[in-house]
C-alpha cells in the first residue's frame, strides 16, 4: 500500500485517494513493484555493507547502478522518448527551422516564457541534449518552472547519469526544483532517486536527510504528504527486513545498536505520522496496529484522536478546493484566513505555498505572504528566498522589489548584491511611470540609511549624490521616451534630495540649486510647492531667502494666492521692518486686485456663456412648440377637408340609413367591424382612423388612442426574466425576424418563443425578446453578444425591467485597468482581427481581441487585446507602440478607461444657505474654488427667472391680481366648441 501511494506522483491536488485507474491499473502495480525492489535490493545492500563489511552479496547480474537504472526505467518511461531513432525528414526540416527563429525570438526578448516553452520542447523533440541541457538553464535562471518542466528535466537528466558526477549534477538540480515550489512530487522522486546512492559513502545518511526535509516541506499536506511519509517508512522497514536475517547472528550489544534501534526508527514514524491530521489516517492507524507486536501506547492513540478531530475542522477548507476548479484563488484565500487565526507557522506556510503553485502571477498573494514572513518568522533564509522566488514569478510589480529590497537590507546583505537586485528591478519592464519613481525612491532610502552624515565626506555619501542624479537622469530619459511622462510630476526625488542636503549636509546652497530647477518644471503656480520650500528655508536657512521665496511665490502662484499673501504678512508682521511691511502690503494687494479682476473676467465669461446656452435653448423650445403647432394646424385642416367631402357623399345617401349609423357612433365609441374596415382603408395613409364629427375635437385623441391600443402589444411576463434575454441593434430591414434568428439561439439551448417588436405600421423595430426553457440557455445566450447579424453587431443583454431597477446597466468589458490587456489606437478600418493578432502573437500568448466598431458594425481604428499575463502585455507595449500598420501609425498603452462622469443631480447644487442655486450662477462648471459670487450686479437675473430649476419643472410662482384676472389662452378645440354652441 505504502509503495503504490508512493507511485501515484501525478495525482492531482483535489484527488487525496488516488487508486489504480481500470485503464492504467496494471502500469501502477508494475511501478509499484519496481520502486518496492530498488529500496529493498539497495538497502539491503547497504545494510549488508553496514553490518559485516566482508558479507556482500549482491543477486546475480546486479551492480551498484542497478538502482538508478530501474529508478530510471520507474520513474521517466512516460516521459522520455524511449528509442532514439530519429529520421531526418521533411518535419526534421520544418522543426529545425522553427528551432532557429525561436532562438532568434529569444535573442531579442529573453522573457518571453512560451518562446522558451517551445525552444525546449522542440529541441527534446529532436534529441539535441547538450541544447537542450542549456536551453532549460537559461530559462530555469530567468523563470521558476512549474512541476511539469522540472520532472521532464529531472528524468532526462536522471535516465543519462552514469556516474558519481552525473549524481551530483543531478542532486544540485533537485535542490534548485524544492527551492521554486514546494511541490511533493519532486520531493518524493527527490527520495526515491536518492535511495539510488545508498551504497555510496555517507548514501544512507543522504536519504534520511532528504526525507526529513521532504517532511519539514510538505508532510503537513493533507492530501499529498502521505506518500511522503509512506515512502520514508517504506526506506527504514526495508532497512530492518533486511538486517533481520543475521541479527541472530550479533551480539547483544551490536543487536541493540543495529536491529533495535532500526526498529524504533519506523516506531516513531508512525507515531509522528499518526499525530498529524492527514488523509487516510484511519489505514496508517490499521497498518500499525498489525506491524507492531506490542500494544500501541496510550499516548499514541491520544494524538491520534486528537488529530481526526483537528482532521474534521480542516476537511471542510479541503473539500471547498476539491470541488472549485483552477486555479481556487477564493477558496484558497479562506483557508489562508483560517490558518492565520489558528496560527502555526509551519501551516500557514504550507497552505501559502499551495496557494502559490496554482495562483503564482497573483502579485497580492505574493505580498500577503512576504508580509506574513517579514513581521512573523523573520528566518533570513526562508524571507528572502520567498522575496526571489516573488519577483521572478511577477516581475512587473514594483511592490515586490521595493520589500525584497527591504527585506536584504533587513537581514544584512551585503551592498553588491543588493544593487545587483536593483539594476534587475530596472530592466524588469514596469508598466507605469510611477513604479520606476517608486523603485528609485526605495533605493535612494536605502543608500541614505548607509551614510554616516557626522562624517563631512564619505563614499557612501558620494554615492548617494551620484545615485540621485543618476535618478533624475534615468527618469528624464529612459522614462519619459518610453510614456511620455517622468511619473514624478510634483519632482518628489528632488526635493527629497534637497531636504538631505539642507537638514543632513548642511549644503542650503545644493538645495536652493534643487528648488530652483523644482520651480521651472511646471510647479511654480502651486501654493504647497513654494510654502515647502519656504519652511525648508525657514528650518535650514535666513530671513533674506524666507523673503525672497516668498515674494516670488506672491507673483508666481495662481491656485491659492491668498495663502501665500497672508504668510509672507505674517512673516513681515514677527520680524520685518516698516519698510519691509509697506513693499509686502502693496505688492499683496496689487496682486490680489489683479487676481480679483482676472476672476471677475472669468466670472462675465461664464455667464454670458450660460446665457447664450439659455437663449438656444428658449430658441429649440419656441421652434419645436411652432412647428408642433404648425403640425396640428395641418392636421385639422385635413380633417375639415374630409369631413366637407363626407357631408358632400352624405347628401346623396339614404336619410334613413345614416341616422341609425349616427346614433351607434354616439352611444359606442367603437365602430362596428364593417365600418371599421371601411374607415381603415379610406385613411390608411394616415395610420389611424379619422374622427367624422367635427363637433367633439376631443373624441379625436380618444379614437386615435383606442387605435392604438387596438395594435396587438407583445406580451412579456416578467417572472420569465431569468430565461429571457433581450436582443437589440438588429437590421431594421431583416425579414421574419424571429425565423431567422432562431437557429442562431437554439445552439444554446432549446427557445420557448422569440418576440419580436413591431411599430403601428407593422415595420421590424431592431429588437426582439428571446425566452428559453432553461436558465442556463439564456447565460449561454449572452456570450452572443457584439455577434455580427447581417453586418450589424447583435447586442444581447439580461431582460431586466428598468422601471423597477433604473439604474442597472449592462456592460460586459471591464472599465477598471487591467495590466495584461492593451488598448491599441489608430489602426486602419480596414484591418481585420486575424491580421491584428498575426502582428500580436508574436510577443505572447494571445487570449483574446476585439476589434470596437459602432452600432453598424463598421470599424472605428480602436481595438483590445488580452494577453495571457502581464509580463507579454508590457513587453508588446515596448514592442508596439509607435508601429506602421498599411500606413497608419497605432499607440498601444495598458488598458485604463477613464472614469465615467456621472450626471449631477439637481439636489447636488445647492447655494451655502441650503436653497436651489440655478446652474448659470456658478458658470458652465459650475462652483469656484472661492466659493464667492463674483457675477456682477448687472449681470445678475431678476429672482422670478432664478428659480427656473435645470432638470425639473420649479415651483409655481406667486399669482398676482394682474395675473388671476388675466384670460387663459385657448385652444383649437375651444373655438370649435365655440362655434357649436352657436
Amino acid at each position: 500500500m505504502a509503495t503504490a501511494a508512493a507511485a501515484s506522483t501525478s495525482e492531482a491536488e483535489a484527488e487525496p485517494k488516488a487508486g489504480p485507474t481500470a485503464e492504467g491499473e496494471e502500469d501502477d502495480v508494475k511501478t509499484a513493484r519496481t520502486r518496492r525492489k530498488v529500496l529493498s535490493r539497495a538497502v539491503a545492500a547497504a545494510t549488508y555493507k553496514a553490518v559485516e563489511p566482508g558479507w556482500d552479496q549482491p543477486e546475480e547480474g546486479a551492480s551498484e547502478s542497478d538502482g538508478d537504472e530501474e529508478y530510471a526505467m520507474a520513474s521517466s518511461a512516460e516521459s522520455s522518448p524511449g528509442e532514439y531513432e530519429w529520421e531526418y525528414d521533411e518535419e526534421e526540416e520544418k522543426n529545425q527551422l522553427e528551432i532557429e527563429r525561436l532562438e532568434e525570438q529569444l535573442s531579442i526578448n529573453v522573457y518571453d516564457y512560451n518562446c522558451h516553452v517551445d525552444l525546449i520542447r522542440l529541441l527534446r523533440l529532436e534529441g539535441e541534449l547538450t541544447k537542450v541541457r542549456m536551453a532549460r538553464q537559461k530559462m530555469s535562471e530567468i523563470f521558476p518552472l512549474t512541476e511539469e518542466l522540472w520532472l521532464e528535466w529531472l528524468h532526462d537528466e536522471v535516465s543519462m547519469a552514469l556516474d558519481g558526477l552525473d549524481r551530483e549534477h543531478v542532486y544540485d538540480l533537485f535542490e534548485k526544483a524544492v527551492k521554486d515550489y514546494i511541490c511533493p512530487n519532486i520531493w518524493l522522486e527527490y527520495g526515491q532517486y536518492s535511495v539510488g546512492g545508498i551504497g555510496q559513502k555517507g548514501g544512507l545518511e543522504k536519504v534520511r536527510s532528504v526525507f526529513e526535509r521532504a517532511l519539514s516541506s510538505v508532510g503537513l499536506h493533507m492530501t499529498k504528504g502521505l506518500a511522503i511519509w509512506e515512502a520514508y517508512r517504506e526506506f527504514e522497514s526495508a532497512i530492518v527486513e533486511a538486517a533481520r536475517p543475521i541479527a541472530g547472528f550479533l551480539s547483544p550489544f551490536d543487536r541493540e545498536q543495529t536491529f533495535d534501534s532500526q526498529l524504533e526508527k519506523v516506531h516513531s514514524l508512525f507515531r509522528r505520522q499518526l499525530a498529524i491530521p492527514l488523509y487516510d489516517m484511519e489505514a496508517t492507524f490499521a497498518e500499525y496496529e498489525e506491524w507492531s507486536e506490542d500494544p500501541i501506547p496510550e499516548s499514541v492513540i491520544q494524538n491520534y484522536n486528537k488529530a481526526l478531530q483537528q482532521l474534521e475542522r480542516y476537511k471542510p477548507y479541503e473539500e471547498a478546493l476539491l470541488q472549485a476548479e483552477a486555479p481556487r484563488l477564493a477558496e484558497y484565500q479562506a483557508y489562508i484566513d483560517f490558518e492565520m487565526k489558528i496560527g502555526d507557522p509551519a501551516r500557514v506556510q504550507l497552505i501559502f505555498e499551495r496557494a502559490l503553485v496554482e495562483n503564482c502571477l497573483v502579485p497580492d498573494l505574493w505580498i500577503r505572504y512576504s508580509q506574513y514572513l517579514d513581521r512573523q518568522l523573520k528566518v533570513k533564509d526562508l524571507v528572502l528566498s520567498v522575496h526571489n522566488r516573488a519577483v521572478r514569478n511577477c516581475p512587473w510589480t514594483v511592490a515586490l522589489w521595493s520589500r525584497y529590497l527591504l527585506a536584504m537590507e533587513r537581514h544584512g546583505v551585503d551592498h553588491r548584491v543588493i544593487s545587483v537586485t536593483f539594476e534587475k528591478a530596472l530592466s524588469a519592464g514596469f508598466i507605469q511611470a510611477t513604479d520606476y519613481v517608486e523603485i528609485w525612491q526605495a533605493y535612494l532610502d536605502y543608500l541614505r540609511r548607509r551614510v554616516d552624515f557626522k562624517q563631512d565626506s564619505s563614499k557612501e555619501l558620494e554615492e548617494l549624490r551620484s545615485a540621485f542624479s543618476r535618478a533624475l537622469e534615468y527618469l528624464k530619459q529612459e522614462v519619459e521616451e518610453r510614456f511620455n511622462e517622468s511619473g514624478d510630476p510634483s519632482c518628489m526625488i528632488m526635493q527629497n534630495w534637497a531636504r538631505i542636503e539642507a537638514r543632513l549636509c548642511n549644503n542650503m546652497q545644493k538645495a536652493r540649486e534643487l528648488w530652483d530647477s523644482i520651480m521651472t518644471k511646471g510647479n511654480a503656480k502651486y501654493a504647497n510647492m513654494w510654502l515647502e520650500y519656504y519652511n525648508l528655508e525657514r528650518a535650514h536657512g535666513d530671513t533674506q531667502h524666507c523673503r525672497k521665496a516668498l515674494h516670488r511665490a506672491v507673483q508666481c502662484t495662481s491656485d491659492y494666492p491668498e495663502h501665500v499673501c497672508e504668510v509672507l504678512l505674517t512673516m513681515e508682521r514677527t520680524e520685518g521692518t516698516l519698510e519691509d511691511w509697506d513693499i509686502a502690503v502693496q505688492k499683496t494687494e496689487t496682486r490680489l486686485a489683479r487676481v480679483n479682476e482676472q476672476r471677475i473676467k472669468a466670472a462675465e465669461k461664464e455667464a454670458a456663456l450660460a446665457q447664450q446656452e439659455e437663449e438656444k435653448a428658449e430658441q429649440r423650445k419656441r421652434a419645436r412648440a411652432e412647428k408642433k403647432a404648425l403640425k396640428k394646424k395641418k392636421k385639422t385642416r385635413g380633417a375639415d377637408k374630409r369631413k366637407a367631402e363626407e357631408d358632400d357623399e352624405k347628401e346623396w345617401g339614404d336619410d334613413e340609413e345614416e341616422q341609425p349609423s349616427k346614433r351607434r357612433k354616439v352611444e359606442n365609441s367603437t365602430p362596428p367591424a364593417g365600418e371599421a374596415q371601411d374607415l381603415e382603408a379610406e385613411t390608411g395613409l394616415f395610420g389611424k382612423s379619422a374622427p367624422l364629427d367635427v363637433d367633439a375635437p376631443s373624441k379625436q385623441k380618444e379614437r386615435a388612442a383606442a387605435l392604438k391600443r387596438d395594435v396587438p402589444k407583445v406580451p412579456h411576463d416578467s417572472s420569465k426574466d431569468s430565461i429571457t434575454v433581450f436582443v437589440s441593434n438588429l437590421p431594421y430591414s431583416m425579414g421574419e425576424p424571429d425565423v431567422k434568428l432562431r437557429p442562431l439561439f437554439e445552439a444554446c439551448g432549446e427557445v420557448a418563443d422569440i418576440r419580436p417588436i413591431f411599430s403601428n405600421r407593422g415595420d421590424f423595430r431592431g429588437y426582439c425578446y428571446v425566452e428559453f426553457k432553461e436558465e442556463k440557455s439564456a447565460l449561454q445566450a449572452l456570450q452572443l453578444d457584439r455577434k455580427t447579424v447581417e453586418g450589424r453587431p447583435m447586442f444581447v443583454s439580461p431582460c431586466v425591467d428598468k422601471s423597477k431597477n433604473p439604474d442597472f446597466k449592462v456592460f460586459r468589458y471591464s472599465t477598471a485597468l487591467e495590466k495584461h490587456k492593451l488598448f491599441v489606437s489608430g489602426l486602419p478600418f480596414s484591418c481585420t482581427k486575424e491580421e491584428l493578432e498575426e502582428i500580436c502573437k508574436a510577443h505572447g500568448t494571445v487570449k483574446d481581441i476585439r476589434l470596437v466598431t459602432n452600432r453598424a458594425g463598421k470599424p472605428k481604428g480602436l481595438a483590445y487585446v488580452e494577453y495571457e499575463n502581464e509580463s507579454q502585455a508590457s513587453q508588446a507595449v515596448l514592442k508596439m507602440d509607435g508601429m506602421t500598420i498599411k500606413d497608419n501609425v497605432i499607440k498601444v498603452a495598458i488598458s485604463n478607461p477613464p472614469q465615467r462622469k456621472v450626471p449631477e443631480k439637481p439636489e447636488a447644487r445647492k447655494a451655502p444657505g441650503g436653497a436651489m442655486v440655478p446652474r448659470q450662477i456658478y458658470g458652465a462648471r459650475g462652483k469656484g474654488r472661492t466659493q464667492l459670487s463674483l457675477l456682477p450686479r448687472a449681470l445678475q437675473r431678476p429672482s422670478e427667472t432664478a428659480v427656473q430649476a435645470e432638470n425639473g419643472p420649479a415651483p409655481p410662482p406667486a399669482v398676482t391680481a394682474s395675473a388671476a384676472t388675466e384670460a387663459p389662452k385657448m385652444s383649437n378645440a375651444d373655438f370649435a366648441k365655440l362655434l357649436l354652441r352657436k
